[in-house]
């Protein structure tokens, strides 16, 4: 699969050949779902936390009498059923972690990116380098690549202090170091866009043919 590398003005300057068995596969719509709800399963924290009857305070006697009163017999003023009562069956602290092996997990990445190329939403550049973090210069490179107000992908090959600080105003745009890559923002923006050293990159951990 051949696309088109574009410098910061848009304009084509080379193509470049994308590993099939990273951004041509035949996605596995399954597998992504459960990426998806594995990653934001796991970022829940889970410190929900209600009080039991033998946790809140007071109740420590009994209201009234067993019997003689007429009324329901009553063994404390914190039982569930009172107000200010202990809480039933209420959350309590857990761990909401779901397991995925790798190859899964890869197969996940590759599928969505699989998608996106075959969707023409993968752009790649020769390089992407800013002398200064300036927000209205990444607003100039978005409207350069044409993306409008579409929401878009930076996957950077290294740390770069003047993109992540150039686009961290702008709500639709995300910076992404490529080796930490997640299904969630892959699938949560419309376009990605990546140097040509990121694509090594990826496709150095994803390849499945070496």
């Amino acid at each position: 699969m051949r696309v088109p590398v574009v410098n910061m003005a848009g304009e084509t300057v080379d193509e470049i050949e994308l590993n099939e068995t990273v951004f041509g596969i035949q996605p596995s719509t399954a597998v992504m779902h459960q990426a998806l709800l594995r990653q934001m399963a796991n970022a829940r924290l889970g410190t929900h936390k209600t009080k039991e009857r033998g946790e809140v305070r007071g109740g420590g006697r009994k209201p009234w009498r067993q019997k003689g009163t007429g009324r329901a017999r009553q063994g404390s003023t914190r039982a569930p059923q009172w107000r200010g009562g202990g809480t039933v069956f209420g959350p309590q602290p857990r761990s909401y972690a779901q397991k995925m092996n790798r190859k899964m997990r890869r197969l996940a990445l590759r599928s969505a990116l699989s998608v996106k190329a075959a969707d023409e939403q993968i752009i790649v550049l020769d390089a992407l380098t800013m002398d200064a973090p300036k927000t209205r210069e990444m607003r100039s490179l978005l409207e350069n690549l044409k993306l409008g107000e579409s929401s878009a992908l930076f996957l950077l090959p290294a740390r770069n202090e003047n993109v992540e600080r150039s686009a961290r105003n702008l709500q639709q745009v995300k910076t992404l170091n490529a080796q930490v890559l997640s299904i969630r923002d892959l699938l949560g923006y419309d376009f990605v866009v990546m140097p040509r050293e990121s694509v090594g990159q990826i496709e150095g951990f994803l390849r499945t043919d070496i």
